[in-house]
This record gives C-alpha cells, structure tokens and sequence, in this order.
C-alpha cells in the first residue's frame, strides 16, 4: 500500500500540519525529506531501513558523500538538499544567537551546537566568541581530531579570541560516541583554557559537550 492511500492521520505530512513536527518520529520526518521510496518499498520504510543501515540519524546526517551516495533510495541530489538543510538550519539559529543575549537562551545555544558539531564523527572543538553584552560575534570550528580525540592548543584558543575581539567565550566539542558526559581530559583542558584565557580578561562563560540526546553544560554543573 503507497502512503497515499494510509488513513490521513498516519500520513508524515498530514501528521505533521495537524500535530506539528514534534509529534513525528524520525523516519516520519526523513520520509517527508526523502518524498518518494524506491520500487516496491514507500518513503517511510525506506526511512527506517536508512536509520538501521546508519545506525542513526546523527550518522545518516554526518555521513560522508560517498557513503550517503552509496545507499539504497539516496544519491548525489539528495545529498546536496540535505547539506542545505543543515546549512540553513545553522544559519537561522546563528543569527537568532547575534540577536539575543546567550545566557537568556541557553535551549537555543545547545540546539544550535547539536545542529553544528553533534552529527559530526570527528571530535570537533568549536569556540563561539562573544561581545561584552555576551552576544555572539562568530562561531569558528578552531580543533578536528581522531573519532574520539580532539588536540586543543591553548595559545592558538588566545589568539583567535583576541583576532575576535572577544569579551567572552564559550567552549563546545562533540563526542562522536554519542556520550556527553565529560572525560577528566575535558575538565583538564578547560581548566588550562580558563587560567590562559584570564591572562588576556577574556572569560570563559561555559564549556557544552554534545552527545546524541543530550549537551551537557560545564557551568549548570558548578564546575565553571
């Protein structure tokens, strides 16, 4: 049976204009992005054979091309539409940080995070720079490692938040486990981030890591 003869409530779009897009699962949603299945299999099973061959959608988004191309019902057109959503996506959150004070929208800051770094498979070290009122300046990827290991460079953190003209920073890696609890090897470099940055008065305001489900915040914990 095609979709279009599912009852209108089990529809992905008719579910989504009357629920809203929280109310759909994950293979509701990529079926509506993916619009149409391949023979035999419609856009909503393909989906969830998608989540299954990724393991999830974090994967299936920071998929490489090749390995997004390669599967079953995606290829080259859909890869270019699904970076634009992501682009865009970005895009609309950042803007929406440069208007609003940061600590006033912590939700937004870790949505925006999540979005940025947490479907990567590379630990990425991310830095937002921000001005003396703590509203954004610019976000900047400055460290990219192993699959579970990112070099941090305290210098190179210094003199990219001077070049910023930074009051303040917030600091944010990704655990491509999908884990965000903090290691002893987070703690530690944010601490030497924290004594190298007080030599220039520029605060660091908080350090996210982001895992799958969750961002964990150095500064709800007291540890900032």
């Amino acid at each position: 049976m095609v979709i279009s003869d599912w009852p209108v409530t089990e529809r992905p779009r008719e579910k989504l204009l009357q629920l809203g897009p929280k109310a759909l699962s994950d293979a509701e949603l990529l079926a509506i992005f993916l619009r149409t299945g391949v023979s035999g299999c419609d856009a909503v099973t393909l989906a969830r054979q998608l989540l299954n061959h990724f393991g999830s959608l974090r994967r299936l988004m920071g998929a490489s091309q090749h390995e997004f191309c390669q599967a079953k019902g995606l290829g080259e057109a859909k890869f270019v539409q699904l970076q634009a959503v992501l682009e865009l996506s970005k895009r609309y959150m950042q803007q929406q940080l440069q208007r609003e004070t940061v600590f006033t929208e912590p939700a937004l800051v870790k949505k925006f995070l999540s979005h940025t770094i947490g479907h990567e498979q590379r630990e990425v070290f991310l830095l937002l720079y921000l001005d003396n009122q703590h509203r954004l300046i610019a976000s900047e990827p400055l460290f990219m490692g192993t699959i579970d290991a990112s070099p941090v460079y305290p210098r190179i953190v210094v003199q990219r938040a001077l070049a910023h003209n930074a009051a303040a920073v917030i600091l944010a890696h990704n655990h491509p486990s999908g884990v965000a609890e903090p290691s002893r090897a987070d703690r530690a470099i944010t601490e030497r981030l924290t004594q190298a940055m007080a030599l220039v008065d520029i605060k660091i305001l908080d350090h996210f890591v982001v895992g799958d489900a969750e961002v964990v915040s150095f500064a709800e914990r007291g540890w900032l």
